[in-house]
């Protein structure tokens, strides 16, 4: 393997424009070299080192790079990322990795017969408020939990153009935002017991569902993760009761606001919380504001470069990946069906 690891962008949207293209290019051990533009060179005008191509063919023809990374629509992310795999590339898939859960097993049998990596951007690992609910979980602050709320709430009363809102294969916010937050829950406690949904569109002319409430049962626990675009008032991000006391967190990350507003991933304050946005701690006989933990998806590409040159195991894996499709998929049906779904049924 080269020294730094050449990198592609298959797709030039607002995500990769605004977060994978900065992060790929600060990682000191990838270098950007490419990018996948149907229409246009927008890529070039900010970085004009990139080579643009039209077609995912035309650049694994070049054999210009190593490592590929997809921010397609997610109906493209199966058969692009099986694509590069089979052309002997390691693959960053923007989440979720595929629709179907059977297609992302396919993926990991195809990167573990080549010794490829493939990964999958759930940069909301990283947020500072996750962390510091990780931080709150492994040191026993609140003593045995007994419930996790976990909101991801907007107000877009307006269906939009964007293709996740059409009438397209793996469209909605269950995939867009429930992938995320399932993720963070399976990360702090494992598998649940059991899962129960409700999945809506509530918007008129929804086609795409734009609201759920889906509950993860364990023993003696309840892990409840919900987002709706119909929700003009402030919700707490996350809220978690104990025994000992609660914890409760308001506002999102700062990254991805820094993204939009073009800042470039570096210096000292970044992914630093402002101290007027940490959550606060009520215990028995104290209440007070707990700082965040320091929010960074600069770990996630650098992860990836360490884990390319052996230096590291790979932190976000398809095996992770494949269970919380299995856990989507089950919302699904039990939405569908009204029903909890066990383990054993959904086979997470």
């Amino acid at each position: 393997m080269k020294s730094t690891i050449r990198t592609a962008l298959v797709g030039y949207g607002s995500v990769a424009e605004k977060m994978h293209a900065p992060l790929i290019d600060i990682c000191p051990d990838l270098d950007f070299v490419a990018v996948v533009e149907r229409h246009g060179n927008r890529c070039e005008e900010k970085f004009p080192k990139v080579r643009t191509f039209r077609s995912l063919e035309e650049l694994l023809e070049s054999d210009l790079v190593d490592l590929v990374c997809i921010t397609t629509p997610n109906e493209f992310h199966f058969p692009m990322a099986k694509q590069c795999l089979l052309a002997g590339k390691h693959v960053v898939v923007d989440k979720p990795v595929t629709v179907n859960s059977w297609e992302a097993e396919e993926l990991e049998s195809i990167a573990s017969e080549k010794g490829l990596i493939c990964s999958i951007f759930h940069n909301r690992r990283y947020d500072g408020d996750f962390r510091t609910l990780q931080k709150l979980v492994s040191e026993n602050t609140l003593g045995r939990l007994v419930y996790l709320e976990s909101h991801f709430d907007r107000f877009r009363p307006q269906v939009s153009e964007n293709w996740r809102e059409k009438e397209v294969p793996g469209n909605g916010i269950t995939y867009d935002l429930g992938v995320h937050l399932i993720d963070q829950i399976v990360m702090l406690f494992g598998a649940p017991e059991s899962i129960f949904a409700d999945i809506q569109k509530q918007r008129t002319n929804a086609v795409s569902d734009d609201y759920f409430d889906i509950s993860l049962f364990y023993p003696g626990f309840k892990a409840r993760v919900t987002a709706g675009v119909l929700v003009n008032v402030t919700t707490p991000k996350f809220l978690l009761l104990g025994e000992k006391g609660s914890y409760q967190k308001y506002f999102l990350d700062v990254q991805e606001q820094a993204f939009k507003d073009g800042r470039k991933p570096e210096g000292t304050d970044w992914g630093v919380d402002p101290e007027e946005r940490w959550g606060k701690l009520y215990l028995e006989n104290e209440t007070r504001s707990l700082p965040t933990e320091r929010g960074d998806y600069r770990i996630f590409y650098q992860n990836i470069a360490d884990a390319i040159l052996g230096k590291a195991n790979l932190e976000v894996t398809l095996d992770q990946a494949t269970s919380v499709l299995k856990l989507i998929e089950s919302s699904f049906k039990s939405a569908k069906e009204g029903r909890k779904i066990s383990r054993e049924e959904g086979k997470w």
